[in-house]
């Protein structure tokens, strides 16, 4: 198949047609092999590249475009329309980016290291998660080592998404050897600083382009590598925030390309019949109300973290920390219930893989969204908050 290659984006308008065209004409095409051979959807990502994507939140200053969250939310629905795996590699590099546009500026080294994302559209992968944590990515085992200007560090991580794949890596690990399990920084592992051991099958039910085996991740490089400040703030201010609204902005895009399908169906179950309003209607009138919910629940987030602006201490707080967890659960419990609902609408042939109609890549890769971060976890965090929260 030819692929074509999409305009390069320099404006926020280029940003949403460029996705526009990516999820078009490679992401949707290559979506069903992605799937059903569980490999990294490459071609999605070298139009990405092509179409300069991966700088999107490199300011524009040093060569990217500067997207708000409502911009690049817009874009991972996009393009989740069409390979729910592209969308979360895509949402999960944004993610690392923002970490350090908003974090690390004050760097000479990191200034030029976001240059080098907008020349060379280098994709990065993060490293928060890890054996011996239980999941919380707010605690590590794994320490930074320093000796003569350098850092060194060993992570046995449970997971990596896209790891193999990715240019450079940004991990969470403990300040040093002595610091608290919650002490923690994050640290650039640039391509030739870093190796992967294990790795293994990704065979999974849902989201098989993500490539997320386990790995332990040897890295080493310069101090300069290390994001200034803590873990703590790059976490609240901006890791958590883009994390839930970006995933669930894509799982807004799984959503969607099932109800679309839906209603396909329902349409041309009218054709047959004019003049008759095919019984399944009702359900697709259901389920757009349930799809709405989600939309306006993504936007809603997106837009007031944008007109928040420079001022990041409204983000430290409990109120807003509760209205993230918030939203991952409702959007990642939400999904699979529209999908499930488009499902009975279309019946069999959206139980069919070989049926244009079919949702079964869509069920599954929705089903992972109570399980990033576990949604038990989160509900137990908003628990302790909301015992002490009252009138914040």
């Amino acid at each position: 198949m030819t692929v074509a290659t999409p305009k390069r984006m320099s404006t926020r308008t280029d940003l949403l047609d460029g996705s526009r065209a990516i999820a078009r004409e490679v992401a949707a095409p290559f979506a069903e092999a992605v799937d059903r051979e569980g490999r990294f959807p490459a071609e999605t990502i070298a139009a990405a590249r092509e179409a300069g994507l991966l700088s999107a939140l490199v300011p524009p200053e040093l060569g990217g475009v500067g997207a708000s969250m409502r911009d690049l939310a817009e874009s991972c629905t996009i393009i989740g329309q069409a390979c729910g795996s592209s969308a979360m590699v895509l949402a999960m590099h944004h993610i690392q980016v923002a970490c350090i546009a908003r974090h690390a500026r004050g760097s000479a080294f990191f200034e030029r290291y976001l240059r080098r994302i907008a020349d060379e559209q280098l994709l990065l992968a993060s490293v928060t998660s890890e054996v011996g944590v239980g999941g919380d990515t707010r605690s590590s085992i794994c320490a930074v080592g320093r000796e003569q200007g350098r850092f060194t560090l060993l992570k046995d991580a449970t997971t990596i998404s896209y790891g193999a794949h990715a240019d450079d890596l940004l991990i969470t690990a403990r300040r040093a050897p002595d610091a608290n399990a919650s002490d923690q920084v994050l640290v650039l592992a640039q391509q030739g600083d870093f190796t992967l051991e294990g790795g293994g099958a990704w065979d999974t039910l849902g989201m098989r382009g993500t490539c997320s085996p386990p790995f332990k991740v040897h890295a080493a490089g310069p101090e300069e590598q290390i994001i200034p400040g803590s873990y703590a703030d790059s976490s609240a201010e901006s890791m958590v925030p883009y994390s839930h609204i970006l995933w669930a902005a894509l799982w807004l895009g799984i959503a969607t390309d099932a109800v679309n399908r839906a209603s396909a169906f329902v349409r041309a179950a009218a054709r047959k019949n004019p003049g008759h309003v095919p019984p399944t209607a009702t359900r697709l009138a259901e389920v757009s109300v349930m799809l709405q919910s989600l939309r306006s629940n993504v936007q809603s987030a997106a837009t007031d973290f944008d007109a928040l602006g420079d001022d990041r201490a409204p983000l430290q707080t409990m109120s807003w920390a509760l209205r993230f967890n918030n939203l991952k659960i409702a959007a990642s419990e939400a999904t699979p219930a529209i999908v499930h609902q488009a499902l009975q609408i279309i019946g069999i042939m959206g139980y069919k893989n070989n049926s244009p109609f079919s949702v079964g890549r869509q069920y599954r890769d929705a089903l992972s969204g109570a399980l990033m971060v576990g949604n038990e976890r989160i509900l137990a965090k908003s628990a302790s908050m909301l015992l002490v929260a009252k009138g914040e």
